[in-house]
């Protein structure tokens, strides 16, 4: 290692033992953003774009510029819950994000695709590259906050934005169920073993409030999400009922606009 050594690996043409162990992609050179915040789950349908889109949003309200990455190249559905439905052009300082009425800079698979519904049948190496050139080919445009809505597990995907993206935190997504936690272990001892933060737990589909006595109903019974969260000595955040609202927003493309503050505490352990 050079004695002037900056540690950017990305614009420095020496080779040393840090290098070699470095796997950051290159930021786009006209781009700029201050934190990656990702979004994972240990499987899949526990509402972990839903979460990404809710916390996007409210930081934008907030008045910070705020991205999402969606690396969900198999099962993208940020564009749909954005009410996205223009493809991504390009410029000079390469291609550009989609942005929704509110504001948000956003880049997924499916604003590539000439129909949304043609199914990504690529592997892992291909789907893990594509993750990288969102990030180094795409123009961010002065972002404060990217939240990166990954696919669930710990497969090519999650492990390829752990090594190439400076990842400042991570928000885990989980559901009630007994299974989850064996599947939230997963996800909290992977973030651990590559070294990157633990801001907490978000669980989803918590409860149902009854319309008629306004008594919570946990639908399916209850949640071990406190018990898991004890365990490996990390917060639960926010509990997120099940709400036709919610549902009937993603639907119409207008999550953005849902009159309902459900991730206060998420949105405040990124912001501290």
């Amino acid at each position: 290692m050079s004695e002037n050594c900056t540690h950017d690996c990305s614009s420095c043409g020496e080779t040393c033992s840090e290098r070699e162990n470095d796997f950051r992609a290159p930021l786009n050179q006209y781009s700029s953003v201050k934190k990656v915040i990702g979004i994972v789950s240990g499987k899949g349908g526990v509402g972990k774009s839903l979460v990404t889109s809710l916390l996007a949003s409210e930081m934008q309200k907030k008045r910070h510029k705020t991205a999402i990455l969606d690396a969900d190249i198999t099962g993208p559905s940020i564009p749909k819950a954005f009410g996205i439905t223009e493809k991504a052009t390009g410029c000079e300082f390469g291609i550009l994000p989609a942005v929704s009425k509110g504001g948000i800079d956003i880049m997924s698979i499916n604003l590539l695709l000439e129909d949304d519904t043609e199914p990504v049948v690529w592997r892992g190496p291909v789907i893990a590259g594509t993750v990288k050139q969102f990030w180094s080919d795409v123009f961010w445009n002065d972002e404060e906050y990217m939240f990166v809505d990954m696919p669930p597990g710990t497969g090519d995907v999650p492990l390829t934005v752990f090594q190439s993206l400076p990842v400042d935190g991570i928000i885990i997504v989980t559901s009630p169920q007994e299974l989850v936690s064996m599947i939230v272990s997963k996800a909290v001892k992977m973030a651990k073993l590559m070294d990157i933060p633990i801001l907490g737990l978000v669980e989803n589909m918590s409860y149902i409030n009854c319309p008629d006595c306004g008594k919570q109903i946990k639908i399916f019974g209850e949640s071990h999400v406190e018990e898991i969260a004890k365990e490996y000595n990390i917060k639960v955040l926010d509990k997120i009922p099940i709400d036709p609202d919610i549902a009937s927003a993603c639907d119409k493309g207008e999550i953005e606009y849902l009159d309902k503050t459900l991730v206060p505490n998420a949105v405040d352990a990124i912001l501290n």
